[in-house]
């Protein structure tokens, strides 16, 4: 039976189309991979992430990995924090601003604006995410070419992949964290980047002699 790969989209993706190119490549290494799709409009990180949970549960296989891009992140951090996971399987979080967004909370502020979050911002977005306890391997993965729609906003503060600063994405206790040169959106398009997930999800290391690793440092 094949290692199944759970992919988690971000905060504005239409049905997980942006994360096809990096499911192909998860397919051609031998992985099933499987798309899970949810609205943030009502809905906060938790409750997503029951809904993230019963959707993990249906899957008939002992090792089930999470590749989570952007918010995806935040709600697979509330998966582990209400439901220590049962299945075998490593994490890889790409740009998940694990720490808070300054974008987001530039966006919430504005009253025009606020409406584009949905409930995001709820223990998310707001940096009230929970903490990582150390349940399984769990790598990082940030990227560094400031260009992306966050600039429309002001940006975050660099380095930064146009939405997500690499300091938002600092998790404390995380297994393995990289810096690649890619943006917010690149990162899931690039060769590279899948062939560090492929990588990461057979070792629970990053190849370190093609990547820049994420400094050591606490979450702001």
């Amino acid at each position: 039976m094949r290692e199944a790969v759970v992919l988690v989209h971000g905060l504005w993706s239409v049905a997980g189309v942006d994360l096809l190119r990096l499911r192909n490549r998860l397919n051609q290494a031998g992985y099933d991979c499987h798309m899970f799709n949810y609205h943030v409009w009502g809905k906060p990180p938790a409750e997503i992430a029951v809904k993230l949970n019963d959707f993990i549960k249906n899957i008939e296989t002992p090792v089930v990995h999470i590749v989570a891009h952007s918010f995806g992140g935040i709600v697979t951090m509330h998966l582990f924090d209400q439901f220590p996971f049962n299945k075998r399987g490593r994490i890889v979080l790409l740009a998940s601003p694990v720490n808070g967004s300054a974008i987001g909370k530039r966006i919430s502020a504005n009253t025009m604006t606020r409406w584009m979050l949905g409930q995001s911002i709820v223990n998310g977005l707001s940096g009230d995410v929970p903490e990582w306890k150390g349940w399984q391997d769990i790598g990082v993965i940030a990227g560094n070419i400031p260009i992306g729609m966050g600039l429309v906003a002001g940006g975050p503060r660099l380095p930064h992949d146009g939405t997500v600063s690499v300091e938002e994405t600092m998790l404390k206790g995380a297994t393995d964290s990289i810096i690649v040169r890619e943006s917010h959106l690149s990162i899931l398009m690039s060769a590279s980047v899948a062939r560090q997930v492929i990588i990461f999800l057979q070792t629970g290391l990053f190849d370190r002699e093609t990547t820049t690793p994420l400094f050591d440092a606490e979450p702001a």
